[in-house]
């Protein structure tokens, strides 16, 4: 039987997943961190063969049944990671062509979430999470990005950012350079803090920590009403508006219409964000729409997988979405049973 096979390999978790060739989900694998960043080339690779055992396991097929691949990983940033990466891909011995995969596409993990999330399998993704990341890719296939490294090249909108936006909102209205702001309150309330002299300075050596997890806070001060919470968070929107903006302008999307897809736990926060954030899209591709991702990026490298061979990805689209939430949903709660019958023989 023909199959694919998709790869998500992220900073914190990994996925692989198979389907067959109508789009239904058969097998799904999860591990932690893949990233050779993170954990290494060595780990890196037993991640990804784990990864591939389990959902070659579970939907009863081997690997010379897989037809197309599609690879997306944290850490493939630059053209000089592409060795490494096609050595881990080449360590699966996928069926081959040449010594290659017969019809493998391997490329950053942002790209499996753009296919997941575009209708049409191509345009641009907005990541928002930590930190923040963007990609694109028309309708030809050529590829636009941003570096991809957050503040140190002038990239911001992920939560880390917003934090540290909101930690200078506080430093200016102490210092009084701006305006009093009920987020002030909020962080003392949220480190144990005595006061803001403590808190800076707290921050300054070590005392306190605010990162990415403090974003939530200052979601709430701004539902509240505070001005400069709010503008902190429009901010926020129109950095990650601008990052957009570079891909569509590098990919001469201006006149299109396509998808930008938004992917990250920042935009769980409201609307206000993703206001800014349309209005700054908007003004430079008016035909853009903004949707959710709402299914896992592992689905869009068995999308790539099956584009690689020659499928017509749009109709089977849907139902591989189907299918791949009903797959986790199902694992899940298997993984939830064991653990609690686990916990029953511990009593």
């Amino acid at each position: 039987m023909d199959c694919f096979l998709g790869i998500d390999i992220g900073n914190s978790k990994s996925h692989a997943l198979i389907a067959d060739e109508q789009g239904q989900a058969l097998g799904f694998g999860r591990a932690g961190s893949g990233s050779w960043e993170a954990v290494g080339w060595d780990r890196a690779r037993s991640v990804l063969h784990d990864i591939t055992r389990q959902a070659l396991a579970q939907a009863r097929v081997d690997k010379a049944d897989v037809r197309g691949a599609g690879f997306g990983f944290a850490g493939y940033d630059w053209p000089e990671d592409r060795p490494g990466h096609e050595r881990l891909v080449a360590s699966l011995e996928l069926p081959t062509r040449t010594g290659a995969c017969a019809a493998c596409v391997l490329g950053n993990d942002t790209l499996v979430g753009l296919m997941a999330g575009a209708g049409a399998g191509w345009g641009v993704v907005v990541v928002a999470g930590t930190s923040n990341n963007c990609r694109g890719r028309d309708r030809l296939g050529r590829e636009g990005r941003v570096t991809g490294m957050g503040p140190r090249f002038g990239e911001y909108g992920g939560a880390g950012e917003i934090v540290r936006r909101a930690v200078q909102a506080i430093a200016a209205a102490w210092s009084k350079r701006g305006p009093e702001t009920r987020l002030s309150e909020a962080f003392l309330a949220l480190t144990g803090a005595q006061d803001i002299s403590d808190l800076l300075a707290g921050l300054v050596r070590g005392r306190y920590e605010l990162g990415a997890t403090a974003a939530p806070t200052i979601f709430a001060v701004a539902h509240e009403g505070d001005a400069v919470a709010q503008e902190v968070i429009a901010w926020a929107g129109r950095e990650l508006g601008g990052l957009a903006n570079g891909v569509i302008r590098q990919l001469d999307l201006e006149d299109e219409a396509f998808d930008v897809v938004l992917s990250g736990s920042v935009y769980d926060g409201g609307s206000l964000l993703m206001q800014e954030m349309r209005m700054t899209i908007e003004a430079v591709a008016a035909r853009a729409r903004l949707v959710r991702l709402q299914a896992p990026p592992v689905v869009g490298g068995v999308l790539l997988g099956m584009q690689q061979a020659g499928l017509d990805t749009g109709p089977l689209r849907p139902t591989l979405i189907e299918t791949t939430n009903h797959l986790l949903h199902a694992y899940d709660n298997e993984l939830l049973a064991k653990k609690q019958m686990e916990e029953n023989e511990n009593e």
